[in-house]
């Protein structure tokens, strides 16, 4: 049998992958759920359909209830065929839809005017309705790949706008989780010059913090748990603190990973997490350096230029890899080390490699303090927020620390 003939380029199968491609591009770049719908209506306009509307239920301050009214969140297309089809049937196929929890599609002559077809689908996820899109176009009945097409598309609105609703009911509990276990640099230190910046951005697991050593060292860590919600939060209180610990007992950077990776990999369920940490020695001027599938940091040299640090490639940790080694980095007398999560950097469908050289490439005032170094550095980054907030990606939070030695008299 020619098997160009089922899955070949340009067969029915393909064009379906195609257009999922399309939506998962598309639909879900925040969680906000009125751009989510009309990152929805959009969609389906563009492949199949000449109006499109997309009704939800209550608002993003509270949980939604399926007996709540409905209310209108997007409308894309041609509002010339909404306003002929009429309200009434409109809502008539919407609440069909609801009622029967699957895509119900109608035909409707409206006066003399053309034929209009119509397809309504529900945002269903799981035992939640989220709302109802309706797609009309004047002309034929949607066939079977069309309906198909919008009802994946639908669904996989639905799982976006269950995921933001989840995020907003457990963001309360991680904010009194991390008031209990709070990341940030500890206590002043005489020899070293320390700031952080952290935003919340979607409930997570991403941390910065200083682990102070005897002789005047500190470990500077920057991490991050694969992932969102109340375990992400979780699962990084449990990284860090057992991090604090492998810490305590004086093994250099990669060995505190190694140590750390081999207990976390045998914990059935704990999420993966990436990691840097920064071995700081004050009074040699030096680094050392170990990451485990993190962004390497930056250095802001004293005239204001910023580089980033070549570091050996290690695995995440809770993968049970534990290949990871370490790498020496020479600090001159004002050089700031800047290390940060994911959150700061990372764009939709960009290489990260793209994301360091924008980094790499801004210039701040030279002679700053470290806290208003890393406020012009983050007020520069596209998307940041001005004060040093730093928005990052819309469905991320950012964690930044900075640390500056400060050689004694």
């Amino acid at each position: 049998m020619d098997g160009d003939l089922v899955s070949g380029p340009g067969s029915a199968a393909a064009d379906r992958f195609v257009r999922a491609e399309r939506a998962l591009s598309a639909i879900g770049t925040t969680l906000d759920d009125r751009r989510t719908a009309a990152e929805l209506a959009a969609f389906l306009v563009e492949e199949v359909c000449d109006s499109a509307t997309v009704d939800l239920y209550g608002s993003q301050e509270g949980r939604r209830e399926p007996g709540e009214s409905l209310r209108p969140a997007a409308v894309a297309g041609r509002r010339d065929l909404l306003d002929s089809l009429g309200k009434g049937p409109r809502e008539n196929v919407s609440v069909r839809a609801l009622d029967a929890g699957h895509p119900i599609t109608a035909s409707f002559t409206p006066g003399r005017g053309t034929g209009l077809a119509t397809l309504s689908v529900p945002l269903l996820t799981r035992n939640r309705v989220h709302g109802v899109a309706l797609a009309l176009r004047a002309g034929h009945l949607f066939d079977d790949d069309e309906t198909a097409a919008v009802h994946y598309a639908a669904r996989l609105t639905a799982a976006h706008l269950r995921h933001a609703d989840d995020q907003r009911e457990a963001g309360p509990r991680v904010w009194d989780l991390r008031k209990v276990l709070p990341a940030g640099p500890g206590r002043p230190r005489p020899d070293v010059d320390l700031a952080t910046r952290w935003s919340p951005g979607p409930v997570g697991g991403h941390w910065c913090e200083t682990v102070h050593l005897h002789s005047g060292r500190a470990l500077l860590v920057a991490g991050d748990v694969m992932g969102h919600g109340l375990d992400a939060a979780v699962d990084m209180n449990a990284y860090r603190s057992l991090l604090r610990y492998i810490a305590s007992t004086d093994l250099a950077p990669h060995g505190v990973l190694r140590r750390l990776d081999a207990t976390m990999s045998t914990e059935s369920g704990r999420r993966p997490a990436t990691c840097l940490l920064a071995l700081l020695d004050p009074a040699h001027g030096t680094a050392l350096l170990a990451g485990a599938g993190h962004p390497p940091p930056v250095v802001v040299r004293a005239d204001g230029t910023a580089a980033p640090v070549a570091l050996p490639v290690g695995p995440p940790l809770g993968t049970g890899g534990s290949a990871y080694r370490a790498a020496g980095l020479p600090l001159a007398p004002d050089d700031t080390l800047v290390m940060f999560t994911y959150g700061l950097i990372g764009r939709r469908g960009e290489d990260v490699d793209t994301s360091l050289g924008r980094l790499a490439a801004l210039r701040v005032r030279p002679g700053q303090d470290v806290g208003a170094l890393l406020d012009e550095l983050l007020d520069g980054i596209p998307g940041g927020a001005p004060g040093g907030a730093g928005a990052g990606r819309a469905d991320d939070g950012i964690a930044v620390i900075a640390a500056r030695p400060r050689p004694r008299p």
